[in-house]
């Protein structure tokens, strides 16, 4: 299992021809090929939701995929939020409105929560709390996050 296969992910845009083991998962190769560290790798269950990313625009547990049925998709890592300085209306919510406290969760929660918003700019509150729930948090209590995730749909929506 250690035959090497040439693939190129196409992260934020930009093309990463890589060469990577059948077995190396998304989120592996996103951090060491592609040098792409936004990404946290936290439970490799696809339990705690730190490793999410957009592939194709739906949110995706990168742990649990491996790179090679990413190949040639449209990846968006945390690293893609931001236009330049610019920061993107959920990452300027999250600061606003004290959604992270040690910030390793905040990646998987920012991708989560754009790309649902992307989806379904005006999903439910019960909804929107049934699909953070799917990402854990040890430090928040999750309210703030909860706040802040829907402070960004207002400021996403009017754009």
């Amino acid at each position: 299992m250690t035959e090497k296969s040439d693939i190129t992910l196409t992260i934020n845009g930009k093309a990463h021809a890589i060469r990577v083991e059948a077995r190396r998962t998304l989120a592996d190769a996103i951090r060491e090929e592609c040098g792409q560290t936004g990404t946290h790798i936290g439970c490799e269950h696809g339990v705690c939701g730190a490793c999410t990313v957009l592939v194709d625009g739906e949110p995706v547990r990168s742990c649990l995929m491996f790179a090679q049925q990413a190949d040639s998709r449209q990846i968006r890592t945390v690293e893609g939020l931001a236009k330049g300085d610019e920061m993107h209306a959920m990452q300027r919510a999250f600061m606003d409105n004290h959604g992270l406290q040690c910030g390793f969760c905040t990646p998987g929660f920012l991708m989560l929560a754009v790309g649902v918003l992307e989806r379904e700019p005006d999903i439910s509150d019960h909804d929107l709390v049934d699909v953070l729930s799917s990402n854990l948090c040890r430090c928040t209590g999750y309210q703030n996050i909860i706040k802040a995730v829907r402070a960004a749909a207002i400021e996403m929506r009017q754009s």
